[in-house]
């Protein structure tokens, strides 16, 4: 009966139900909670606890105290308008690099909010990692400290670092490579003790500057454009060591490997023109000599792993040629390649120098067979070349001895391997000419052929000979037959941007807008493979047709019959590109596949005439991986780098896409301007549907510091850095939990230094060498791990501090039961500490035994406590939250009917007594029925109200049915009792359900006194 009747409530009121509970109301509540109070508003109820595991409550949650984007939006148009807009504000998603691999919105937001809070409270690292705590011999209750300051022994200001921090099981303490291109110089140092290793000043070179050796003449190409001129530049690598440039005519290159104590020159340049192999002369204008403008050094091994030790080093040159060294291979190796020995050459640019490289530091064989990006570099005139296949070279005997003409020619041999491409929107724009007096092509650019072309040797010749007319052209040239002109562009390339067609890469050319007449101006690049429409007949054509064009023929078998032979002479041959090209399958995916290029602008947020200081890319861990590579979108397994507080709760779905993933696998890349304004962008915002819409994209922050300019800055997935030209350094939340810093990191210097600066910048002279000023900031690239550097001048400062606020929220796991080392007097327990021994192994199973056993003990416990709590077994395990609320509706339905029938009963009943009585009975101290009462009436007042009830009832009024007097005697134990007033309602008029309050009680106790004595009063007087 009770389960039909259930089912008829529940099919009646099921509906009912769903609207009451309307999941709006109850996301806001929860959102309104902290993190910790989320775990026990989750034990509420079934409702509530799938409420709060569910992305959708975390990812709102994070959204409120993550404004991200929206925080421009709020201080834009005011307070008023963020609280008018603060749904919207709430719903959107924010895009952001997750901290670790197995993220879910819930892990990332208390993950994030407990280490940005020990961020800001600064406790120093396990006495491990912390700074200061590497001679504990000598001290071992030295606890360390948080942040250490000291010397690099460089004379001026260290502007370059890196560091090795180690991944996930194999973390290791950081060492650090810190180098000054000012003079040349770089160093290694230990931070935890603060001391300066020997390597860097072992073998002291003289390196001179383009504006002392040639004053008063205009770097950049600019001024007359005859001569190409820039700072030196320099790379460096804690794997293996420093490169330096001299950014002058005939500069020299210079390494120096962290396993030798004195450096090497590399490899100079063989002069001579052989065009029949491709080589043209580059030594035609003296006054155009090559300049170096540009290094870039390998600081992992798999670019030097990948191409085989060919690629280390690679340089580019203001005559637009591009440069491999090699940093040498082991001694093992079926090939031998010293150390700085040249190993490719190709002319990208001829004439316009290469003025930035940028290289995939985790490339692998899945992304290089695939075909993805791994070396981008940009001209002056603003081009994007990259390559997507590794040069290979033609096997040597090792006890060759090659002379320097004959790696001259093997290098630009093995440089005809692969080609360099272009991103044709990059391509360089010509001035206008509307009278055509210029015979020159400004939108024309020759340069280096491959293998793969196919050409013949005249053909090769005809082309080397057009690249050498432009080799001797100087920059004035291309500066008033092309627009754009800016050797200080910079670039920022995200190889793992991915769109799951094998493409997705965003290359970012930034135009920094410091020289007169130039504006900032930031492009974004993104590579697309999109169907080709005319696949099918291309393939049909290729049929019988090998990649490089040979044709099938019959030839009898030895084994009878006939086998296709590949003819050795076609008529239309890739013969020479055997060593480089794909397979016939990838050749057909080619043809299946498109590739075009997406542009975008980045928005400057409504800057004044920016100028550009510096950039930087967010370099954490899991911003650098791919779809095929991220663990979170190819669970299969378990991920060396994920840590306990990185899964998502089991009844959480996996995502399947990328917009499914919390931040929606988002890079940011940030500029500094000269004014202290630092704006980020999301690299991977989307891109439009035709090549011919160029979209602008919004920043994602802009962050005004108290910096004069922004001289160095750093990203990580949690927080920023900044360092100002003043020594102030910061960090700064990029989701703008807080507006203001999480943490100064350093404090500007004197007022008396920044009027020194003001000063510098007025004069003519300008700054020169500022000390003051943080020169570059290094991060943790594991972003749950807040350690990091920053150079002030010549100091450093290394900052380690503790994350462990976020240990609460970590899995709880089983810690083993450690095995009972003091009991040693007998075999047994002896046998446990000998590894192949078996008395370890069954202890070791029986102690895990035991711990299971008391984890299931603990959750039964627990489930009865909830059920005994909450009634969650009351209709059995099976029962639904539904049934269970209509089940608790029904009894409450049943108990308030059975209420109103008991008061209709008794006011039926007690109709005809009077009210005396019941008030009497209710305030007697014989009645049991008040037990528990918090409203109970003090035994005295009762007993007193009885009496005078009894002895001064006045008939007439208690036959009439209306109000009477009465007086009360005084008790013993209270003085007297004031007046009290009895009424008893007519016949026919129902009772009152509740008992009158106290005042008005005792008013009409009052009122009823003072009416008996005009009544007495009046009789005496008649009597008299």
């Amino acid at each position: 009966m009770r389960k039909e009747q259930l089912r008829g409530k529940l099919g009646q009121e099921g509906p009912l139900l769903r609207r009451s509970h309307r999941l709006r109301p109850m996301v806001n509540l929860v959102n309104q909670s902290a993190a910790p109070t989320l775990s026990e508003v989750s034990l509420v109820s079934r409702r509530f606890h799938s409420l709060v595991t569910s992305p959708h409550a975390w990812r709102i949650a994070f959204s409120r105290h993550f404004p991200a984007q929206k925080s421009l939006t709020a201080f834009d148009q005011g307070l008023e308008d963020q609280e008018t807009d603060a749904d919207t504000l709430r719903s959107e998603r924010r895009v952001f690099t997750r901290l670790t691999a197995f993220a879910s919105w819930r892990s990332e937001y208390i993950l994030r909010t407990q280490l940005i809070r020990s961020l800001g409270r600064g406790k120093p690292a396990s006495a491990e990692g912390a700074v200061g705590a590497g001679n504990s011999r000598l001290n071992p209750n030295n606890p360390g400290s948080a942040q250490i300051t000291y010397s690099s022994s460089l004379v001026t200001t260290v502007n370059h670092l890196h560091a090795t921090f180690g991944t996930s099981l194999n973390k290791c303490l950081p060492n650090f490579v810190h180098g000054a291109d000012e003079v040349g110089v770089a160093s290694l140092s230990d931070p935890r003790t603060g001391k300066v290793d020997h390597w860097g000043f072992a073998d002291p070179q003289s390196f001179t500057q383009f504006a002392d050796d040639v004053p008063g003449v205009a770097q950049y190409g600019l001024g007359s454009g005859e001569v190409v001129g820039v700072p030196n530049k320099m790379d460096v690598s804690r794997h293996y060591g420093m490169a330096y440039a001299e950014g002058m005519p005939g500069g020299r290159l210079y390494y120096r490997s962290t396993e030798e104590r004195k450096g090497r020159l590399l490899h100079p340049a063989v002069h001579g023109s052989w065009p029949e192999l491709g080589i043209p002369d580059l030594s035609g204008n003296p006054l155009s000599a090559q300049t170096p403008c540009s290094i870039w050094m390998a600081k992992t091994t798999n670019v030097p792993d990948r191409s085989e030790g060919l690629i280390g080093i690679i340089s580019g040159s203001s005559t637009g040629v591009v440069t491999a060294y090699s940093l040498g291979t082991a001694g093992l190796d079926e090939r031998r390649i010293e150390r700085g020995e040249i190993t490719c050459r190709w002319i990208v640019s001829p004439g316009v120098p290469v003025v930035a490289i940028s290289v995939d530091e985790n490339t692998s064989i899945g992304r290089l067979g695939s075909k993805r990006i791994w070396a981008v570099v940009v001209n002056a005139l603003g081009e994007v070349y990259y390559l997507t296949e590794m040069p290979t070279r033609s096997s040597i005997d090792r006890k060759t001895k090659l002379t320097a003409i004959q790696l001259a020619h093997l290098a630009w041999e093995t440089g005809r391997t692969v080609h360099w491409a272009i991103a044709e929107p990059s391509r360089r724009i010509a001035r206008p000419d509307p009278f055509q007096s210029s015979d020159f092509d400004g939108s024309y650019t020759p340069r280096s052929s491959w293998n793969g072309m196919g050409l013949s040797s005249e053909q090769i010749a005809a082309e080397t000979r057009e690249i050498e007319k432009y080799l001797r052209y100087p920059p004035k040239h291309f500066r008033k037959v092309n627009d754009g002109w800016d050797m200080r562009r910079r670039l920022e390339v995200d190889f793992a941007g991915d769109d799951g067609s094998t493409a997705g890469e965003n290359i970012v050319v930034i135009q920094c807008g410091l020289d007169e007449g130039q504006i900032a101006e930031i492009k974004r690049y993104t590579r697309c493979q999109v169907p080709n429409p005319n696949a099918d007949s291309l393939t049909t054509e290729s049929a019988g047709i090998g990649l490089d064009g040979d044709r099938e023929v019959e030839k009898d078998s030895l084994f009878g019959g006939s086998q296709p032979e590949i003819s050795k002479t076609p008529g239309w041959s890739f013969n020479a590109i055997k060593q480089s090209s794909s397979s016939h399958s990838d050749a057909s995916q080619d043809l299946a596949t498109l590739e075009e290029w997406r542009t975008s602008t980045f928005s400057l947020g409504g800057l004044k005439a920016p100028q550009i200081t510096t950039t930087a890319i967010d370099l954490s861990t899991h911003a650098l991986l791919t779809l095929t590579e991220d663990p979170l979108l190819s669970i299969g397994g378990s991920s060396v780098t994920s840590s306990p507080t990185a899964f998502p709760l089991p009844q959480m779905p996996c995502p399947s896409t990328s917009s499914d993933v919390p931040g929606q696998r988002a890079r940011l890349v940030g500029v500094g301007t000269k004014n202290g304004t630092i704006v980020l962008w999301n690299m991977r915002d989307p891109i439009s549907h035709n090549t011919a819409i160029e979209t602008t994209l919004k920043p994602v922050r802009i962050i005004y510091t108290d910096s004069p300019q922004i001289s160095c800055l750093a990203l990580s997935a949690l927080y920023l850095v900044h360092g100002g030209n003043d020594g102030l350094v910061q960090a700064w939340d990029p989701l703008a939990s807080t507006t203001e810093p999480i943490r100064t990191l350093n404090s500007r210097f004197s007022s008396r230094a920044r009027r020194r600066l003001v000063q510098a910048e007025a004069s003519p002279q300008g700054v020169g060498i500022n000390l003051f000023a943080a020169g570059a900031v290094f991060l943790d690239p594991d972003p749950t791990v807040l350690r990091g550097m920053v150079s002030l001048g010549t100091h450093l400062r290394y900052w380690s501090y503790s994350s462990s606020a976020a240990d609460q929220y970590k899995a709880r796991k089983r810690q083993l039961r450690r095995s009972g080392r003091r009991s040693s007097s007998n075999q047994a327990a002896a046998d446990k500490f000998i590894p192949t021994g078996r008395g370890a192994l069954k202890d070791y199973i029986a102690n895990e035994k035991l711990e299971l056993e008391k984890e299931k003990a603990s959750k039964r416990k627990e489930q009865e406590r909830l059920a005994g709590r909450f009634g969650l077994d009351l209709l059995g395990p099976g029962a639904t939250e539904d049934e269970i609320l209509a089940y608790a509706t029904m009894l409450s339905e049943e108990a308030a009917a059975s209420d109103v029938q008991r008061r209709k009963s008794g006011s039926e009943s007690g109709g005809e007594t009077p009210r005396m009585a019941a008030e009497v009975s209710a305030f007697s101290d014989d009645s049991g029925n008040n037990d528990g009462r918090p409203d109970r009436m003090d035994p005295d007042i009762a007993e007193a109200i009885r009496l005078s009830l009894q002895d001064h009832v006045a008939p007439e009024c208690v036959a009439a049915g209306a109000s009477f007097p009465i007086k009360t005697r005084k008790a013993k134990r209270m003085g007297s009792s004031p007046p009290l007033l009895l009424s008893s309602p007519p016949r026919g008029v129902p009772e009152a359900d509740g008992e009158q309050d106290d005042l008005d009680f005792a008013l009409q106790l009052s009122l009823a006194e003072e009416k008996s004595r005009e009544v007495s009063g009046k009789g005496k007087g008649r009597e008299l």
